[in-house]
């Protein structure tokens, strides 16, 4: 399926206004949904004791929409924005998979935040997500030096 009006060369020039604008929207959703709220997160994750189920509302109400449209837009040729879709292949499970889905759910159930909320919650200007934001990007660049050096 071809996109005349945003094919070529003209892609290639708003694509970084649709990502940002993608983001903006995504960070706007984690806001309004409570996500970026730590505390509203854990109580999320506490089905023992005082359990908020509204976030099971917020994914389903995600799931609900994203299903179907990445069922669309996979029937296309390409994508609006690139020359072909880039999807993950690997499908085995391996012990670095699992590890770092083990450390960000510790981390998740830790801090009751995750990447996306994070950085989204940098507007609010506290400390403790700048510094949690920190030692996720220095985590993550140790994690990518230490597999530069393995390879």
């Amino acid at each position: 399926m071809s996109h005349p009006a945003i094919d070529g060369a003209h892609s290639t020039r708003v694509q970084p206004l649709f990502a940002l604008m993608s983001g903006v929207l995504f960070g706007l959703g984690l806001a309004l949904s409570g996500m970026v709220n730590p505390t509203k997160v854990l109580a999320f994750l506490d089905i023992a004791g005082a359990w908020d189920p509204t976030l099971a509302f917020v994914m389903t109400g995600a799931l609900a929409v994203a299903t179907p449209a990445f069922n669309i837009i996979l029937k296309g040729s390409r994508p609006w924005f690139a020359d072909a879709f880039v999807l993950p292949t690997k499908i085995d499970l391996d012990w670095r998979l699992v590890l770092g889905a083990a450390l960000f759910g510790v981390g998740w159930g830790l801090a009751g935040l995750c990447p996306g909320p994070a950085f989204a919650d940098l507007v609010t200007a506290r400390v403790s997500i700048a510094v949690f934001v920190a030692a996720m990007i220095i985590g993550m660049l140790v994690v990518d030096r230490l597999q530069r050096r393995t390879r």
